[in-house]
């Protein structure tokens, strides 16, 4: 199996919980869809570390990292850069904006313009930027963390399908408990954990973990698992829109870097049903006559996975429960 994925996502999962206390299974969805090469969105109240969430992630891989505070009056160059002309050498040259840092943490997404929303989108999908008729490609491993704030909506512009589509999962912090954050003000008390947090792992490791999950084992009966979730979406009554082939790659590729991370070379059932609510839970757009019966994503996700049958797939299996509890 080359690299192993388990330990190096354990010490990239032990490092960040140094920053943010609480949070694994959230911290191993992040990893999942970092070693997918997919990106996140974070959705949550202010103040529950999503920012630090982002920083402690890429610190722990040696990563460079930007923060783009999204408003709008944002322009689509203040993300992809700007070619300025140089009146020492007559020329233009190329000045980079934030989306070329490896890891960059869009704040506030819905507060930025669909114009500049779809400046993101190239970078997104295809790892490269083109400004001017000039591309250019982007340093791996990319990651885009981008958060939005589910209870102020005033002034704000909601992603459109086409772009929430482009997030390989979604994912909330929520409140910490009460022991948890009695432990982050003695942490914070004498000091931000955050400053002296060390890399554990190079960004070449990382790279070479994605190269491992791309070949994980799926049986055919689990591709078929996969596909037959995604109709199911599709199919729903209380569906207007369901996964596109794009959701059903995201949950194949999810799955196969879930496995990873508990430290097996195939893919169970299990893995399929753990991520498909980070997976589907923001791609699928609900009728409104099943929003007014007070149905939620969540809810119709679950109905959806319990309504098809799990297949037995023959390999002894040896689950680590430790990140899900």
């Amino acid at each position: 199996m080359g690299i192993d994925v388990a330990a190096t996502t354990a010490k990239i999962v032990a490092n960040v919980e140094k920053v943010i206390i609480g949070k694994r299974p959230q911290l191993a969805l992040a990893m999942a869809a970092y070693l997918c090469e997919g990106h996140i969105l974070l959705e949550d109240v202010p103040g529950v570390a999503k920012t630090m969430f982002a920083r402690a992630l890429t610190r722990s891989v040696g990563c460079t990292f930007k923060r783009l505070q999204c408003t709008p009056d944002l322009l689509p160059s203040d993300v992809t850069g700007v070619s300025i002309f140089n009146q020492k050498t007559t020329e233009f040259e190329f000045r980079p904006g934030p989306v070329f840092a490896q890891t960059l943490l869009a704040d506030e997404i819905n507060r930025a313009t669909p114009r500049t929303q779809a400046a993101l989108l190239e970078a997104m999908g295809e790892r490269r930027v083109t400004v001017d008729g000039q591309t250019y490609v982007l340093k791996p491993p990319f990651l885009v963390i981008a958060t939005q704030n589910p209870i102020d909506q005033e002034g704000t512009f909601p992603l459109p399908e086409a772009q929430l589509d482009r997030f390989l999962i979604k994912l909330s912090l929520g409140y910490p408990s009460f022991e948890e954050e009695s432990m982050m003000l003695t942490r914070l008390q004498k000091g931000h954990p955050i400053d002296d947090l060390q890399p554990v792992v190079s960004a070449d490791a990382l790279i070479a973990c994605q190269e491992v999950v791309r070949n994980i084992h799926v049986d055919e009966k689990l591709k078929k698992y996969v596909l037959e979730i995604i109709h199911g979406s599709r199919e729903s009554e209380d569906v207007m829109l369901g996964g596109s082939p794009r959701a059903s790659i995201a949950l194949f590729r999810c799955a196969q870097a879930l496995a990873a991370i508990q430290g097996r070379e195939f893919v169970i059932p299990d893995d399929v049903k753990r991520m498909a609510q980070p997976v589907l839970g923001h791609r699928i757009i609900l009728r409104p006559e099943s929003r007014l019966r007070k149905k939620t994503a969540a809810l119709i996700v679950k109905e959806i996975v319990s309504d098809v049958r799990v297949p037995i797939v023959d390999r002894a299996v040896k689950e680590n429960k430790e990140y899900f509890g």
